[in-house]
């Protein structure tokens, strides 16, 4: 039987919402999409860019959902015995019950931000504390303005450990968030030239970061890298914040002044082994995830659980555990003819940090006899007009990789095309649904195909296609 997270009572109480029917005695879960809506849960009917969730209030009460919050202008529209939460408006009556959560909580509260890296750093997170104690954390990448809100009032009550992630693409998106969130440790994982169409440079991406300074509890502590090139900017905001209660500012890195130092580190396809002193810990690990990049992570993620109580090395020993999510790295083996291709699917976003470290992980990548390594790239967006030189960029991470293959699609990833050499050349075409049918007639066994792209180039297209072409199994892990 599932556990009550919240009485209806404490809800409305925390929303100031007037009551319409006959309520439930309280809540197992909450929503906002009643495509997916558990019985029990209570259903949020948030405005959207797109749509009104008011529109979807009767589905979800008849596919089960507890009780609905709707706002005062359109409880008109509802049966008067409809089991209703009315307040106001609705996206405010989240963030109030989200703030009633963290009074009530007892837990120990970390919070993840970057350019790069927030979601599995964010998972690995939520795999090591979970060993230690009951453990919340964010799902997919819940980590904006209804995302956090939501994660925080879904935390149950009997927490011991809680990881938010927390997103931003303009400054000044960060600062209610984290204050709502109050974490005991925040970790910024890098900055990066992401979202550049909305800041002046790389220096305001950095600020608008540090807004995560803002909402540490008295006493907390930040982790940052210390091989990234804000560094310095972020540990003088750091120590600035250390009046409003920072009592310690960790760095992690290769540099050796880092705290959370990488000594030694072995890529190898699908995974690595790491020697670092973490906190005057020496302590070797391997993590189920390939990539540099998810090594240095792991640093802050060792330094971060350490730094909320838990113990180091059976931390350490969790991330072997690690499995990539759908979208970021997930592996498949996908059967073509006699033989097997393998699909790196990191169809979810890209910026060109995280397309350099997936160009990478292909260049790793162990390919069968006569097989490939190919590239298959959608634009990366919101890059402003730094974007054509950017994607231009990207060929020299394909010729350090050695990548046989690249395609291409959309109007940006045409600098990458155009700079490629005739021979790495494998196809172009505008959009995701053009490249599709190309994409899938290159591929044979032995080939490793990694696909990416920000969430607007649709690359799951093309992911999807390539499943459903060449049926498969998610690939095993290789050890090492």
């Amino acid at each position: 039987m599932s556990t009550m997270l919240w009485t209806s009572d404490a809800m409305a109480k925390a929303m100031r919402a007037a009551t319409q029917g006959t309520l439930p005695e309280g809540v197992t879960g909450l929503s906002i999409d009643s495509r997916s809506i558990a019985k029990g849960e209570a259903y949020f009917a948030i405005k959207g860019d797109v749509h009104d969730g008011h529109a979807f209030v009767e589905a979800a009460l008849k596919a089960g959902a507890a009780l609905a919050v709707v706002e005062t202008a359109q409880r008109a529209k509802f049966p008067a015995d409809a089991p209703l939460l009315v307040v106001d408006d609705v996206l405010a009556g989240l963030v109030e019950l989200a703030h009633a959560s963290r009074a009530r909580l007892n837990a120990k509260i970390i919070a993840v931000t970057g350019s790069v890296g927030k979601t599995s750093t964010k998972e690995a997170l939520r795999r090591v504390l979970s060993a230690q104690g009951e453990t919340h954390a964010s799902v997919a990448s819940f980590n904006n303005h209804w995302g956090v809100p939501l994660s925080l009032a879904r935390c149950p009550a009997s927490t011991r450990f809680a990881v938010f992630e927390i997103g931003m693409n303009h400054a000044g998106e960060i600062t209610p968030l984290v204050k709502m969130v109050r974490p005991h440790v925040a970790i910024i994982t890098t900055i990066e030239p992401v979202h550049l169409e909305f800041f002046s440079g790389i220096e305001a991406i950095a600020d608008a970061k540090a807004e995560i300074f803002a909402g540490l509890e008295p006493g907390g502590a930040v982790v940052l890298n210390r091989d990234n090139g804000q560094f310095a900017r972020l540990h003088k905001q750091a120590k600035q914040a250390k009046q409003a209660g920072i009592s310690r500012i960790v760095s992690f890195g290769a540099d050796k002044r880092a705290e959370a130092r990488l000594i030694d580190l072995s890529l190898h396809a699908t995974c690595s082994a790491v020697h670092a002193d973490i906190l005057d810990h020496d302590i070797t690990y391997k993590i189920g995830m390939p990539g540099r990049h998810m090594a240095m992570n792991s640093l802050a993620v060792l330094a971060g659980a350490s730094l909320l109580g838990a113990d180091i090395a059976r931390a350490a020993l969790s991330l072997s555990q690690l499995e990539a999510p759908t979208g970021r790295g997930l592996r498949r083996t996908l059967e073509v003819g006699h033989g097997e291709a393998t699909l790196i699917d990191e169809s979810y976003n890209a910026n060109p940090a995280s397309m350099g470290a997936a160009l990478n992980v292909l260049g790793q990548a162990k390919t069968g006899p006569h097989g490939r390594r190919i590239a298959v790239l959608g634009d990366m967006l919101e890059l402003g007009p730094t974007g054509p030189d950017l994607h231009c960029g990207l060929n020299e991470a394909v010729t350090a990789n050695r990548i046989d293959l690249v395609y291409c699609c959309g109007p940006l990833m045409r600098n990458l095309w155009d700079a490629l050499s005739t021979g790495k050349r494998g196809g172009y075409a505008e959009s995701s649904a053009a490249l599709e049918a190309q994409a899938v007639a290159a591929v044979r066994a032995g080939d490793v195909i990694m696909v990416k792209g920000s969430l607007g180039s649709k690359m799951k297209l093309i992911v999807s296609a390539l499943e459903k072409r060449f049926p498969g199994k998610a690939a095993h892990e290789e050890a090492v």
